[in-house]
């Protein structure tokens, strides 16, 4: 849709201005901000929720697992029912669901109740994010595509930026329940701005059905493939527990795309994967986010328990990160407007790859000056990446199919940071039992040896996946003109 065209149904204060898609990059932008910063804020109020709920770690855990299980199961069916029935109607409905979430979690008398609640914040939030991309692809023109969807990204590093901070200020002022009402405002406002401003879609329910048996095999296949790689390590990937969930995973997907190539109206369209733009970004986003988040993981543990940094430390090093790509991303996403998404896209992989690289010569003895190139680096690879290749996604697709293309990106993304911190965690413990395996009391000595060897082993991983991001990336062709938006 045009903005032309957009405006045409838009209410009448809005729908005569020349910036009216910017008025829905803004409703969008509510919506972005406030599920990165949920994801940011929660970690923050984990120790706080561990003693005033009387749980123990393994539990709590469940708080943030759940959340991430929802949101990856049910991205591509959100993007789906919401070509079907429409953007505004789901997308509305999911701030609703979410902020409605927010207040349950807020009043969360135990622990099992707490992570009810989180699923229901999680269906939410999926309904949310799986029409984000659509929404603002929609509203812009090609030529200006990368600016918007790099400015969405801007917003994604302030709300990841935001969290911890603000989550620390409100458990030690109000405690942990604080931070779930934090959403409420924000979804209210967010809520009441999606009626008023976005567009009303034409849905096409009555032309094509929703295809419950592939979203159903498709939902429990993610939950369990996943639940297995997110657990893998604490359990023990030979475990029965893990094998089971591997094995039911792996069966279900299969029988989701057997039912795909036979149902008249899949819920996610095959095809779209035969567009190579489309399955080349998917792809190297995929890989892109599996090499990243390793580091994610695994460079607090090195900068407190190694360099012995205090937590206000580590999180400035940790912050360098969303900073730059806050600054990198609408600049990345203005450009590949002008100049294309090849050359942005392979350029920000590579930069990521050399962040990982620089990273696997840090030592035992590094300073803060020292390490902070790393993130860096990565902070900007990711910036410069991410706009570019997302706006090469959405623009290798036709109109109607731009709510399940923007939940497959989505679902690209949360894979690969469950896939990418499972690996990292699993090559670290793995490596690091190597290197003590003959020594029976390692001294502190020893242990830092193996901490390193291990962190290094896990970065340079990282730059080879990175490498290879980069490879796939650089051999997308000019993405597909798709039917004029």
């Amino acid at each position: 849709m045009s903005k032309n065209t957009a405006s045409n149904v838009a209410p009448d204060g809005i729908k005569n201005s020349p910036r009216y898609r910017w008025f829905v990059l803004a409703n969008v932008s509510v919506s972005t901000f406030m599920a990165t910063l949920d994801s940011s804020i929660v970690n923050v109020a984990l120790p706080t929720m561990k003693s005033t709920l009387n749980t123990d770690l393994v539990t709590l855990q469940w708080v943030v697992t759940a959340y991430l299980l929802t949101i990856s199961s049910l991205l591509p069916a959100f993007g789906r029912a919401a070509d079907l029935f429409g953007r505004k109607r789901v997308y509305s409905a999911g701030f609703i669901v979410f902020t409605l979430g927010s207040a349950l979690c807020g009043v969360s008398p135990n622990i099992w109740f707490l992570v009810g609640m989180r699923v229901l914040q999680a269906v939410g939030a999926s309904m949310l994010m799986s029409n984000s991309f659509a929404l603002v692809t929609a509203a812009f023109p090609p030529q200006e595509r990368g600016r918007a969807l790099g400015l969405t990204g801007t917003v994604v590093a302030l709300g990841s930026l935001t969290g911890p901070a603000l989550g620390g200020i409100l458990v030690g002022l109000t405690g942990w329940q604080s931070i779930f009402y934090i959403n409420l405002p924000i979804g209210i406002i967010g809520y009441l701005a999606a009626r008023v401003i976005l567009p009303d879609d034409q849905p096409r329910g009555k032309a094509e059905t929703f295809d419950v048996t592939g979203a159903v095999l498709f939902t429990l296949g993610m939950v369990s493939l996943l639940l297995a790689i997110s657990n893998g390590q604490d359990w023990g990937w030979t475990s029965l527990p893990v094998l089971a969930g591997l094995i039911l995973g792996i069966v279900l997907l299969g029988s989701f795309f057997i039912t795909e190539l036979r149902v008249k109206h899949p819920m996610i369209d095959l095809s779209l994967f035969r567009n190579w733009p489309f399955l080349a970004g998917n792809l190297s986003g995929l890989l892109s986010f599996v090499a990243i988040f390793g580091n994610t993981m695994l460079m607090p543990f090195y900068l407190q328990h190694i360099l012995n940094y205090d937590p206000t430390k580590v999180g400035l090093i940790m912050t360098s990160f969303p900073l730059v790509m806050a600054v990198v991303a609408p600049v990345s996403g203005y450009a590949s407007d002008r100049i294309g998404h090849v050359a942005l896209t392979t350029g920000g992989l590579l930069f990521s790859a050399a962040g990982l690289f620089y990273l696997s010569t840090v030592s035992a003895t590094s300073s803060a000056w020292q390490v902070i190139p790393g993130p860096l680096l990565m902070g900007f690879g990711t910036g410069m990446f991410n706009s570019p290749n997302n706006s090469s996604v959405m623009s290798s697709v036709p109109p109607h199919k731009l709510g399940l293309a923007g939940g497959v990106n989505a679902l690209v993304r949360n894979v690969g940071q469950v896939t990418g911190i499972a690996l990292a965690v699993s090559l670290f413990e793995n490596r690091q039992a190597v290197m003590l395996t003959k020594i029976s009391n390692p001294s502190i000595l020893q242990q830092t040896a193996a901490f390193m060897t291990a962190y290094h082993t896990v970065m340079l991983t990282g730059m080879t996946i990175a490498l290879a991001a980069g490879l796939i990336s650089l051999n997308r062709k000019g993405y597909a003109k798709a039917d004029p938006v």
